[in-house]
């Protein structure tokens, strides 16, 4: 009697041992699944964010394709004070060749800090055509000296030491003016050079090359 019973015992213990290990190997199954399914919402939400993020980059400022980065209110950079009327737009250039339109965000930034001058810009275009937006246009920038209460200012990076501008950078001032333009009811008449306020060789290349200024005015007639 003794010999049976104790193979019935090793019998349930097999069977336990087995249900067991189907226990287990379902919780594992389970596990693996779970895992997959939270890389795949990840995955998914990542996706998400980014197509957002992108969609705001190209859409959170003022004007075509324009990144807001708005300085800090300072007196060195961006004053705060209201910009009650534009009578137009005035072009730069940045004099700082190959620098990128974040380096030159930056440095009317820190100007808060260093206390070296008083510049700025609502604009800079970059040399892959990117627009960051400096200041509101309802605020003043300090570019344009006595043009400052009643314009728009564009700074624009460029390659070199001749001031030329690039084709992305050359394209995406047209836009941004022929959009601004439109916006506060100005002409191409109404678009000047900081030369054109002070005799300061700014924008360089347009001031050396009178027929290429000529003909970024008609380019962005076009626009308009």
């Amino acid at each position: 009697m003794a010999k049976k019973g104790s193979t019935k015992s090793k019998g349930r213990k097999k069977t336990y041992g087995k249900k067991q290990k189907q226990r287990i190997l379902k919780i594992v199954f389970q596990i693996v699944v779970i895992f997959f399914a939270i890389i795949g919402l990840v995955a998914t939400i990542s996706v998400i964010v980014k197509g957002v993020s992108n969609l705001m980059n190209k859409s959170d400022g003022d004007g075509p394709n324009v990144t807001q980065d708005l300085l800090t209110v300072n007196s060195y950079s961006r004053p705060g004070i209201a910009l009650n009327k534009v009578n137009g737009i005035v072009v730069h250039y940045t004099a700082n060749p190959g620098s990128s339109a974040k380096d030159n965000r930056d440095y009317f930034q820190n100007l808060m800090i260093s206390h070296k001058t008083k510049a700025s810009s609502h604009y800079i275009i970059g040399l892959d055509g990117e627009i960051i937006q400096c200041i509101p246009l309802d605020e003043i920038c300090y570019a344009s000296n006595s043009r400052n209460t009643d314009t728009i200012a564009i700074e624009c990076c460029h390659p070199d030491e001749t001031g030329e501008f690039n084709d992305k950078t050359y394209n995406s001032l047209v836009d941004l003016v022929a959009w601004l333009c439109k916006k506060y009811g100005l002409s191409s008449s109404g678009v000047i050079r900081h030369y054109d306020v002070t005799g300061k060789a700014c924008p360089k290349y347009f001031v050396d090359n009178e027929d290429a200024w000529k003909s970024f005015l008609k380019d962005v007639e076009k626009k308009l």
